[in-house]
């Protein structure tokens, strides 16, 4: 099919739209901030205010990258600047418009940054959620069909690396933390800090902790992405896994990534993270710092034992088939049954 996807021309969501490159797919890959002025007032207005200020010049901008070509489908990878006007544009050019959200549009953490996705959902054909609660909440606001996906990692970007000696003395390390700080996140590593762990934490914003001056000579570096962030997760002996409370997580990217990078996962005890792995076989859980500081240690004292649960883990994820090829296909093909 011919495919118009929306959406930043990086991360998980470049990831997403070369996915359905690879199952076969024509995709134009148009990243709606490039219609917007490059100043960050309107990130910050989308965030507090709400990003349906901007219809004019996302509908403007499409008429003028779009006019003259036609699509099966409109895949919107998150949606904060997509209202229903916006929605009736793309029908000028695409068949079926969809939307798939991996952040929790309708909970409470992002402020007014979804207003927008909020108003649009009667209006798209398919909408894939990731977290149960969604369902229910995109129903009661009006979506005409709503199907909920496990997140997913990618068959080429977190492919397990050849990783060279080099590689294991800049990026090797025994516990990584590697993601943004959030409120709940600080005192939790502090407590892994106080209780011997030893922590490395890499990511945005940890400057903003209160607990910063005693984190900081733990912090090797803000966000990596690429094959950084694969060998950087490669080389770690264990990594945690921690949630978004705001966000309602039940599980992350980083759920699925770590073990399809063949590195050791340990995480929050999770219905969700349960019902992945074999908890001690393919993933290692932990539900407070204490449980948690143990299982780092256990694991930092077996090679064998650690090396043997990251590759189940692996094998796994595999069979579980949470990978974008698979998912990207599943939305499609929920889309074209609507039709």
């Amino acid at each position: 099919m011919k495919i118009l996807y929306l959406g930043p021309i990086s991360g998980t969501c470049l990831d997403r739209a070369n996915a359905l490159r690879r199952i076969g797919h024509d995709v134009e890959h148009i990243d709606l901030r490039k219609y917007l002025h490059k100043t960050p007032w309107i990130d910050r207005i989308t965030w507090r205010l709400g990003g349906h200020w901007f219809e004019h010049w996302v509908a403007a901008g499409l008429d003028h990258s779009l006019t003259g070509k036609t699509f099966d489908i409109c895949y919107v990878d998150g949606g904060e600047w997509v209202t229903p006007a916006v929605i009736e544009h793309l029908r000028k050019f695409a068949k079926v418009v969809l939307n798939y959200n991996i952040d929790d549009p309708l909970g409470p953490r992002d402020g007014a940054r979804f207003k927008a996705y909020r108003q649009s959902l009667p209006y798209y054909d398919l909408v894939a959620v990731v977290r149960v609660e969604n369902v229910a909440e995109a129903e009661a606001l009006g979506a005409k069909k709503v199907i909920r996906v496990y997140r997913s990692a990618d068959e080429i970007s977190h492919a397990p690396r050849h990783l060279s000696a080099h590689d294991d003395d800049h990026w090797g390390c025994d516990v990584l933390f590697l993601g943004t700080w959030f409120p709940e996140r600080g005192p939790f590593l502090l407590s892994l800090v106080k209780l011997g762990v030893p922590l490395a934490i890499r990511g945005a914003n940890w400057h903003k902790a209160p607990e910063w001056p005693k984190l900081q000579a733990f912090w090797r570096g803000s966000g990596i992405s690429g094959d950084d962030y694969a060998k950087a997760i490669q080389c770690a002996k264990v990594n945690l896994g921690m949630l978004s409370k705001e966000n309602r997580d039940l599980h992350t990217t980083r759920s699925l990534e770590i073990p399809a990078l063949g590195a050791l996962l340990c995480a929050e005890r999770t219905s969700e993270h349960q019902a992945m792995y074999r908890e001690g076989h393919e993933a290692l859980f932990w539900s407070d710092a204490k449980e948690c500081a143990e299982a780092c240690r256990i694991a930092l004292a077996n090679e064998t034992d650690r090396q043997g649960i990251a590759k189940a883990g692996l094998a796994r994820i595999k069979a579980n088939g949470h990978y974008n090829e698979v998912i990207v296909r599943s939305i499609l093909e929920a889309a074209v049954a609507q039709q």
